[in-house]
């Protein structure tokens, strides 16, 4: 444990730096573990116990739908799905909490997905040709081993029951067999020329379907894509039988008894096939196609890309496939057809199918196979349909795999919740529930999941862009949906022919939210939108009739329109209780300028809301002449306080939610008062028109989507219409104290408004102010054109709609004077507003683009009653600090190290409606800082910035530590947390970084390389929480959860779930003695003899590469203890060692042939020499 000494340092250095009179101090930059200059007078002693050892990045779980799906696989017998994505990744899914994400190195996408059933592996084929072998015996599956083909492409996999050869069919025709034991290629190779009649002029295509005879495992049945397929001899190493068709084949499925299969073509036909009658087949259906009289021919229909054929004992066969729709329903949705007997069920699905399989009661092919459910992969969703009952219902899915069922815009993460907050919050959605669902079990039911010893409550909430907010239980690395909540309720709706609202400033999507402020302990929600509005929530119990108070607040830069003081003699910062929302025609000038007209109009009337999250109140910014309000870049919510205060670039405003009154509503620029520490350059109404045609960049970038459909534009004019106006010459220029410019774009998240284009001179400017009565100019509004910033060429197209550059300037002296300051953090607390007060106050502390920090004083009523009607007071306090870079983040740290929470109210019921429960008092909780006699009474405040992190001790504000976080980059998000019962301040930078500093030294104990910004959605969506957790969207729909918790990654084994169980396989059906002979069924089959060295020889070594796997060090020590450890490792010790067993069989088998010959010759030598004499030899 080490003790920082704050006394006697830097000798000969004054106690402070110069400030100004107003109180503003600075402190430079200094390196860590150094304090910097300006220390308190009073020794400072502060314990600090977290050290480098208490942390450690890795990856927890991953939550979500796999992001472009193309490979679907089930294990009967082990009940677990394995899911194949374009990325290279695959997610296998067992019962509730059993979920694990593997990666392929390569990231090449995952073609095929083949279970050795009930082996605990995965055989994975991808994009690269190369196969790879998973060990799934253990709670983080490795590649075991991979065998690279070096000349020929996959196109099929298939591993037959209870068999250690993989048969792997390629893009030439050819079928190879894999050793799944050593993954060595074997020397039986079927050529195509082999298998298709010498006669035969064209190639056959591709192998695209391989599988055993249900009848006989020595004969396999080849599936070319020109139509043609062989039933092939595996002893013979000939050809049984060969079937022609003109249409090109895409699946085959057989029949149980192995007398007959099913082919499905591109033409939308379904073929039945008898093994007795191979020149035409017995049947051809066109399942949807319109029947023809006369004789002609069906309509075109689309490919049936898929069927499977498979049979009951009570009922007749299933008939199960994807596709084949006729060509004349135009826009008709995809479809899952399912033919039982007379009967046809058109499954219309959402999204297209990628997969389906068929689940099965038996794994055993040559029997009753008995469906109960079919598994269907679609693009964006995962069902399963139950079909066991005659209305085929889904089941309904346990895993969260519609988290992106609208895209995420942003996301908050809250771990160590009150206890009783989800039991509170499932209460209130389980009743919203859809209804429909089968009765039966999920069927996805394989592993095993216990509930870990560390677990506490946690919730993680997202933000969409329809409005939505949900919220997930995350306790114990799992993820559930507690409550769904739509904002957009609180709006009218608009009516269909009314066209694009008047004031609207968004063409889709206007409802997104983009920011969420939650108080957990009084359950009151605060949350923005992209049409610059505000809605709080409170949670109750019941159910409510009420009116929405509606507020409007008009923020604008004053320093844009000053042109002589008696112009603002008039102008005052504060303005009076706010009128609700009309939205009526007379806020519109006779010149069609918009002003003072919200973007969304609230509904008027009483509203009737259900349990759970009831809007009390909706704040609205307006136009301002002409001007379209910009969206808000700051949220703070404090329910003590019974304050909301929001920021964007054009100033502050402070809510009263208890009185419904606005409190504060003021520029920027007016905020510092008399203690502005840049001199600021005033500019006619007319020259700021005329270079306030750009974009800003706010901070949360939680209005980009990954969804191109979904882009969103907030300005009046198409972006077509800015690219023509001459306003657009303004738009290359990107200037700002923390920003840069990178190819002509804004790479900052908290950067000001950018612009592109060369400089306006002030002649050409006087041009650009013509403006017509109908075109008002294009002011500050946010635009999606400004946020694509550039990446390499080499990523996806995904990516490049969500590009995020990592370039930016460190300089902070340099003021863009025609650029605005724009609130970028917001923090409420008991501090000090002054320099050297003498008691805690509440304040409100704000942080600018610039780097200033100023504290808000506020003054509340004492008494309940006094609250809810005398009016809170609100003035800035003088106090200014700087920082270099925009500011992010604040906290409070007493003097003994320790997180002073914010105070709060605890939760009450507003419409409790049971008489003994009258409406209780208001119970606030505060934190106040420890104290001593030697220490006095104050606290640290942490302030981090995008460049840099200060802690600065109260009331005298004296900075006692800076570090600086990074020059080359920027930090996209930084928080306060507790880890270990200590505190440290974690951040995320541009460049992939991932840091802790201690506190309050300010020490680095993490810095990792560790998440490379590949797009803006990481940077939209990444968030820490206390216990060392942290996460992020990966992808447009899945959730990934990291910790960098020490702890948490020695306890994270005992948290993840077994995939593989040990179960015994079903045993046959005991077929009779007849049927058995002379069904000609289950045959013996040696396939060692066929395929093993000894008989078919090694492969061409050129043919494919085997490459050891690096898994193995890596499951013994993942598989450390118990029962189903020591098979791991047995397991694994038999893998590594096959290759050596195998030569040593080899070597065995030759002495043995050796000793053989020896015998025989010696024994005819004795025959020989038997009746001879010994002279006669």
């Amino acid at each position: 444990m080490k003790k920082f000494n704050f006394r006697k340092v830097l000798d000969g250095l004054t106690a402070s730096s110069p400030g100004s009179a107003s109180g503003t101090s600075t402190c430079p930059g200094g390196t860590t573990g150094v304090p910097a200059v300006g220390v308190t007078p009073r020794e400072t002693e502060v314990q600090e116990t977290l050290a480098s050892e208490n942390f450690q990045i890795c990856k927890t779980v991953r939550h979500g739908f796999p992001y472009q799906p193309t490979a679907l696989a089930f294990d009967p017998v082990q009940k677990i799905v394995a899911i194949g994505t374009r990325t290279g990744g695959v997610r296998i899914l067992g019962r509730p909490g059993v979920d694990c994400y593997c990666q392929h190195d390569s990231e090449a996408a995952v073609l095929h997905l083949q279970f050795p059933i009930n082996e605990g592996a995965l055989v994975t084929a991808c994009a690269d040709d190369t196969l790879h072998l998973w060990n799934l015996r253990q709670k983080r599956p490795a590649i075991l081993h991979s065998l690279k083909f070096n000349r020929e492409r996959i196109t099929f996999c298939h591993i037959p029951f209870q068999s250690k050869w993989l048969y792997v069919g390629t893009e030439r025709g050819n079928t190879h067999v894999v050793n799944i034991e050593s993954f060595i290629l074997s020397g039986y190779i079927i050529m195509w020329n082999k298998a298709i009649e010498l006669a035969t002029k064209t190639h056959p295509g591709p192998v695209v379907h391989l599988s055993d005879s249900p009848r006989d495992e020595g004969k396999m049945l080849i599936g070319f894509e020109s139509g043609t397929v062989v039933l092939w001899d595996l002893r013979t190493k000939k050809p049984d039988f060969r079937f022609y068709y003109d249409e090109a084949i895409h699946s085959i499925s057989w029949h149980h008894e192995g007398k007959q299969f099913m082919c499905s073509h591109s033409d939308g036909s379904l073929t039945m096939w008898n093994l007795k009658n191979t020149a035409k087949p017995f049947q051809i259906t066109f399942p949807h196609a319109k029947s023809q009289r006369d004789g002609k021919k069906p309509d075109p229909c689309k490919p049936i890309l898929k069927v499977e054929y498979k049979t009951s004992r009570s009922s007749e066969p299933f008939i199960i496939f994807s596709g084949g729709l006729s060509y004349d329903k135009a826009g008709r949705r995809p479809s899952l057809t399912i033919m039982h007997g007379k009967s046809i069920t058109v499954l219309e699905m959402d999204h297209p199918i990628v997969e389906f399989l068929t689940l099965c009661e038996t794994p055993y092919p040559n029997e009753f196979q008995e469906p109960y459910a079919v598994v269907v992969l679609l693009e964006k969703d995962f069902i399963v349909v139950d079909l066991t009952q005659s209305h085929f219902p889904i089941f309904e899915n346990p895993y969260p795999m519609d988290i992106h069922e609208s895209p995420v815009t942003c996301t908050a993460y809250f771990a160590d919740c009150p206890p009783e907050l989800i039991p509170a919050l499932y209460s209130v959605g389980a009743k919203h529930k859809k209804q429909g669902y089968s009765n039966k079990e999920w069927p996805v039911s394989g592993g095993t999941w216990t509930l870990g010893t560390q677990t506490y409550p946690e919730i993680i909430i997202t933000g969409h862009a329809d409005g939505s907010i949900k919220f997930w239980d995350g306790s114990a690395i799992t993820l559930e949906m507690l409550y769904k909540l739509k904002t957009s309720k609180v709006f009218e709706k608009q009516k269909v022919g009314e066209g694009k609202q008047v004031a609207e400033i968004v063409e889709e999507d206007p409802y997104a939210i983009q920011m969420i402020s939650w108080c957990p302990e009084s359950r009151i929600l605060c949350v923005t939108g992209i049409s610059a509005h505000v809605i709080l929530y409170r949670f109750s119990k019941h159910e409510a009739t009420t009116e929405i108070v509606s507020l409007e607040v008009r923020l604008q830069n004053d320093v844009e329109d000053i042109i002589t003081p008696e112009a603002t003699e008039n102008i005052s910062p504060y303005t009076e209780p706010s009128q609700p929302i009309t939205g009526s025609p007379r806020n519109v000038s006779p010149e069609g300028i918009k002003d003072s007209i919200p973007c969304l109009k609230v509904k008027s009337r009483p509203v009737r809301m259900p349990q759970g999250y009831q809007a009390e109140l909706v704040i609205q910014l307006v136009w301002v002449d002409g001007e379209p309000p910009q969206q808000i870049a700051s949220l703070a919510l404090n329910s003590a306080y019974g304050l909301v205060a929001f920021g964007n670039s054009n100033g502050l405003a402070v809510v009263d939610f208890i009185q419904k009154t606005v409190l504060l509503s003021m520029g920027t620029i007016d905020l510092y008062g008399s203690s502005d520490p840049y001199p600021r350059q005033l500019r006619s109404p007319r020259r700021s028109k005329q270079l306030t045609a750009d974009t800003f960049c706010m901070r949360g970038l939680s209005n980009i989507y990954s969804d191109s459909k979904k882009r969103i534009r907030t300005s009046h004019q198409s972006l077509s219409e800015l690219s023509d106006s001459p306003v657009s010459l303004e738009l290359e220029r990107c200037k700002s104290p923390t920003s840069d410019n990178v190819n002509g774009h804004c790479t900052s998240p908290t950067s000001q408004p950018c612009s592109t284009g060369k400089r306006v001179s002030a002649t050409e400017g006087a041009k650009l102010n013509r403006w017509g009565p109908s075109r008002p100019p294009f002011r500050k509004v946010q635009s999606a054109a400004c946020m694509e910033i550039s990446l390499p060429a080499s990523h996806t197209e995904e990516s490049r709609d969500n590009s995020f550059s990592r370039s930016r300037s460190s300089s902070v002296s340099s003021i863009d004077k025609e650029s605005k300051e724009t609130i970028t953090a917001l923090y409420f607390m008991d501090s000090y507003g002054r320099k050297n007060d003498g008691t805690l106050s509440p304040c409100l502390w704000v942080g600018t683009s610039l780097g200033v920090v100023l504290v808000i004083s506020l003054n509340l009523p004492s008494g309940e009653e006094q609250r809810q009607s005398e009016p809170v007071m609100v003035a800035p306090s003088g106090t200014v600090l700087m920082l270099k870079g925009a500011v992010l983040t604040f906290s409070s740290v007493d003097c003994a190290g320790g997180l002073i929470h914010p105070p709060y109210e605890v939760w009450r019921d507003p419409n409790s409606m049971d008489d003994n429960e009258k409406p209780r008092k208001r119970k606030l909780v505060t934190f106040s800082p420890s104290s001593s006699q030697d220490m006095g009474d104050y606290h640290f405040a942490v302030i981090c910035s995008e460049k840099q992190a200060k802690v600065y001790s109260l009331p005298s504000q004296n900075c006692l530590y800076a570090h600086s976080i990074t020059e080359s980059s920027f930090v996209l998000r930084a928080d306060v947390v507790t880890v270990c019962n200590s505190v440290c301040l974690a951040c995320f930078c541009a460049n992939g970084h991932i840091m802790t500093l201690s506190l309050p030294s300010l020490r680095p104990m993490l810095d990792v390389n560790y998440l490379p910004l590949t797009d803006m959605r990481i940077a939209r969506t990444f968030c820490f929480t206390n216990g060392g957790q942290a996460l992020f969207l990966s992808s447009p729909t899945e959730i990934q959860r990291i910790t960098y918790s020490q702890e948490m990654c020695e306890n994270l084994q005992d948290m993840l779930g077994e995939l593989f169980t040990p179960v015994e396989t079903p045993e046959a059906q005991n077929r009779g003695f007849l049927k058995g002979l002379f069904g000609g069924s289950g045959q013996t089959f040696d396939r060692e003899e066929l395929f093993g060295e000894a008989a078919a020889g090694k492969a061409s070594r050129s043919l494919a590469q085997h490459i050891p796997g690096p898994g193995s060090m890596e499951g013994m020590k993942a598989a450390a203890g118990g029962v189903v450890g020591d098979l791991a490792r047995a397991r694994i010790a038999l893998d590594e060692r096959g290759q050596r067993l195998g030569e040593l069989e080899e070597r065995t088998a030759a002495m043995m042939g050796s000793a053989e010959s020896f015998s025989k010759h010696a024994h005819e030598l004795m025959l020989k020499c038997k009746d001879k004499k010994w002279y006669q030899l």
